[in-house]
């Protein structure tokens, strides 16, 4: 059996940084196929990251930092998904095209080869389970409620020994709760979801939509750490792939959501991968700790090793749970390294 069956990461996720140029309805170009997802954020100026997803036809925005229902005016509703990329609103400038502005575009495409899904429904308020189609368990689940002002739920299956019973929450920095009104004290399985009756999830009449995950040998992971406090031999993480994108989150304690990928950098040779955006905030590209010592990760041809003590990567004693998305894996389908680091 092939060590993977993706050996271009890049037709399922890449991430996409461009300039401002205040034009309405801009064509972004580079991501190499038509996402599905589509997250993005101003790198530099305080706005809200905002996210438009092709399992909602109204293309309508929602903002991953607050609990904001969704945005279905002209001025936040995505103008199209396109073959190699995206067109913004047709408004100009804004948070996804100010003038002279960094942005950062993460895009994925849905398929179940590449261990993602979308999926959308209508709450009814009563214990339920819903379908997608991964033909595997999830490993991380994302769920927000469309029409009302809620937070945005995560499950993560390493969040905890038993992650049914808990939530993390996108637009905070709070540690796991442990709540059953949102998976119903029930795990995932290959076919559905299990819901039970929080307006976060399923509350009567409410739309929802929500982003699957699971592992793909060589293209993604999700996994836990456990902090060193140690700045420059960090945990160890084998992903079984050079990373493209990671995101980071304490379990264990109040602590950011740190978003980091390969587009972004400012250390020799890309390592360490210091500039790291927060989901949680509007806060701008950061890329160094308090004291001014670099605050990074460095991506390596088979996962990551983390290279500061600071509490948002590795707290001494704290949990940590992450997941990766490859730029390439570390053997291709015909069983051939790629070149180390």
């Amino acid at each position: 059996m092939a060590y993977t069956g993706i050996d271009n990461p890049g037709e399922y996720f890449n991430t996409v940084i461009y300039t401002g140029n205040n034009v309405a309805a801009r064509g972004i170009t580079g991501v190499g196929f038509q996402p599905d997802w589509v997250w993005l954020k101003d790198r530099s100026v305080g706005y809200s990251h905002i996210t438009w997803d092709s399992g909602r036809t109204n293309k309508a925005s929602l903002a991953i930092n607050t609990t904001a229902a969704e945005v279905t005016t002209t001025a936040r509703t995505l103008s199209s998904f396109d073959s190699d990329g995206f067109t913004t609103p047709n408004v100009t400038g804004d948070i996804f095209n100010d003038n002279g502005t960094a942005f950062v575009a993460w895009n994925w495409y849905k398929d179940s080869t590449a261990g993602f899904d979308i999926v959308s429904w209508a709450g009814n308020a009563t214990n339920r389970t819903i379908s997608h189609s991964l033909s595997a368990v999830p490993t991380m689940m994302i769920v927000k409620n469309r029409s009302a002002a809620t937070s945005w739920i995560v499950y993560h299956h390493k969040n905890t020994t038993a992650p049914q019973t808990d939530h993390l929450k996108l637009d905070t920095n709070d540690a796991t709760s442990d709540d059953d009104s949102m998976w119903n004290d029930t795990a995932p399985t290959s076919s559905v979801l299990s819901l039970k009756t929080s307006t976060s999830v399923n509350g009567n009449s409410a739309n929802y939509i929500g982003y699957i995950f699971t592992d793909i040998k060589g293209f993604s992971k999700s996994g836990s750490y456990i902090g060193n406090g140690a700045a420059a031999i960090g945990p160890h993480i084998f992903l079984g792939f050079k990373p493209a994108f990671i995101i980071i989150k304490s379990s264990s304690n109040a602590d950011d959501w740190r978003l980091v990928d390969n587009k972004r950098s400012t250390g020799s040779n890309g390592n360490p991968r210091d500039q790291h955006l927060f989901a949680h905030t509007t806060g701008t590209d950061s890329g160094s700790s308090s004291d001014g010592v670099e605050d990074g990760i460095n991506f390596l041809s088979n996962g990551f090793q983390i290279r500061q003590a600071t509490n948002g990567y590795n707290g001494s004693g704290r949990t940590y749970i992450y997941m990766a998305w490859a730029e390439s894996p570390v053997v291709n389908s015909n069983g051939i390294p790629n070149l180390a680091e």
